[in-house]
């Protein structure tokens, strides 16, 4: 493990948990973004982020290339609700493990994931349609419930389309009249 990347692991996941946090305050639900990605910070996450760290990509993909799987991530997406892969059980009907429809406020949480991600990763290039881009890339692949992945999707063509204020605006005012979508 180098030293520097300790330091430079803590720099990422800590300005990518205050952008979530700020959008989380944005979106009318401050007090899930302020316990957002707390986990990143347990030894079962954080120093395999210090030893897979690159600065490029996401320390999970190299622990992956190297193990096959990603210790850290199942670690982490079974302990943060806003991540669709959470969100999955055994069922009687199908005898397997399919997705579960997400509550509302994780897929909001799950939006400022998402938003805050593209902006810290993509930098000075982002734009408010790369959180929609990176979202449909995947979208053929993805093990998530039809009606998550399209409230999901509504939320990111809406930042795509109108931008960042009018999103989040539109975020509080429907958190604020519905428990569901």
């Amino acid at each position: 493990m180098k030293p520097e990347n300790l330091i430079k692991h803590f720099r990422t996941i800590t300005r990518h948990r205050h952008a979530v946090i700020r959008n989380c305050g944005k979106a009318g639900i401050l007090w899930q973004g302020l316990r957002h990605d707390l986990s990143k910070y347990t030894p079962a996450e954080f120093l395999p982020g210090v030893r897979y760290y690159q600065g490029t990509r996401s320390p999970n993909e190299q622990e992956r290339d190297e193990k096959g799987y990603s210790a850290a991530w199942m670690h982490h997406k079974g302990r943060n609700r806003h991540h669709f892969e959470y969100w999955t059980d055994y069922s009687p009907k199908t005898r397997r493990i399919e997705p579960v429809k997400m509550p509302l406020r994780y897929v909001v949480e799950m939006f400022c994931d998402r938003v805050a991600a593209s902006r810290i990763y993509g930098g000075k290039n982002y734009t408010d349609d790369a959180p929609l881009r990176y979202f449909l890339k995947g979208k053929a692949t993805r093990r998530i419930h039809p009606e998550t992945s399209a409230f999901l999707e509504r939320l990111l063509r809406m930042l795509a389309d109108r931008g960042e204020a009018y999103t989040f605006a539109w975020i509080r005012r429907y958190l604020a009249t519905h428990n569901d979508y």
